[in-house]
């Protein structure tokens, strides 16, 4: 079944008939601008690896933005055994409630690499896809009930110390599931949608192969719908990220990345090689696609 419409989308059908009643407000739009003002803030905090005074700080921003937009987040302290010792890390949580108890998760990872030879601040590696998570939660508390409840999960210690070797990653993403198998929690979340690596000035987002297809069926034909096909290849390309252990633990999970950006994990992936276009895009296509999810879940 295809999943491009060939009628008005419904979406864009109850913007239009919210903007047409009198005195009502069309709902809340993504704003690039707050999103790329949170990766500058990021950034300003240097480099942000697992256990460092920058990374709590940039928790404690999370928190306080997240607060800001009226929630109230907690933290899930944990750990975690790495190549240079024990650390302590935290994801950051936040709840939307929605109309069932299921859950669909946003999340992104908030860490940096940790690297010694040069100054890394991972504007685009960390920074950019938080900053549009933040704003993700601002817009989305704005707007109606979702039919499902929206967890917005910000992942500390997605980066390894040196070669990316299991277990030596996706700290905060593995402890997360680990804790949802011993809550008994994780069989109430549906689906998992990851942003790594979503501000590059060029941006071009694959199609990870390791993802859940229907899922990503959904993201490819809402930014085809929109306009935005350029930017959402049909290229396969198979990405180990923070959704593996959703997807090791039967959590449909689709990962939204470019790696096509030349200044990854290098002293390049600074604030000027961010686009608040690209931050739009991907930003629009997430709202744009949820209720397309939504409606996958209920069938």
């Amino acid at each position: 079944m295809s999943l491009v419409h060939s009628r008005v989308p419904s979406f864009l059908l109850t913007f239009l008939l919210l903007a047409a009643l009198p005195g009502a407000q069309a709902p809340t739009a993504f704003d690039s601008s707050r999103a790329y003002t949170h990766v500058r803030d990021q950034v300003g905090f240097g480099p942000r690896p697992a256990g460092s005074a920058a990374n709590t700080k940039t928790r404690d921003y999370i928190v306080r933005t997240l607060a800001q937009a009226g929630y109230k987040a907690s933290l899930q302290a944990f750990e975690a055994s790495t190549p240079v010792g024990r650390v302590k890390m935290a994801n950051v949580i936040a709840t939307l409630p929605g109309e069932r108890t299921d859950r669909i998760a946003l999340t992104s990872h908030f860490d940096t690499k940790p690297i010694d030879e040069f100054r890394f601040v991972g504007a685009n590696d960390g920074g950019s896809s938080t900053g549009a998570l933040l704003e993700l939660a601002r817009v989305l508390k704005s707007r109606p009930k979702p039919r499902f409840t929206v967890e917005f999960i910000f992942f500390d210690g997605e980066e390894a110390w040196g070669e990316w070797r299991a277990p030596n990653h996706t700290y905060g993403s593995r402890h997360y599931v680990e804790a949802a198998k011993k809550a008994g929690t994780l069989g109430s979340l549906k689906a998992m949608i990851l942003l790594d690596m979503i501000g590059d000035r060029s941006l071009n987002l694959r199609r990870d192969t390791n993802s859940t297809p229907w899922l990503t069926d959904i993201f490819w034909a809402t930014a085809k719908r929109l306009g935005h096909g350029p930017h959402f290849l049909d290229d396969p390309f198979p990405v180990e990220d923070d959704h593996m252990p959703f997807l090791e633990a039967g959590v449909p999970a689709v990962d939204l990345i470019d790696l096509d950006y030349p200044d990854w994990h290098t002293a390049g992936d600074t604030l000027d090689k961010v686009s608040a276009r690209s931050l739009q895009v991907v930003g629009d296509v997430v709202l744009a696609a949820l209720p397309d999810v939504e409606a996958r879940l209920l069938k």
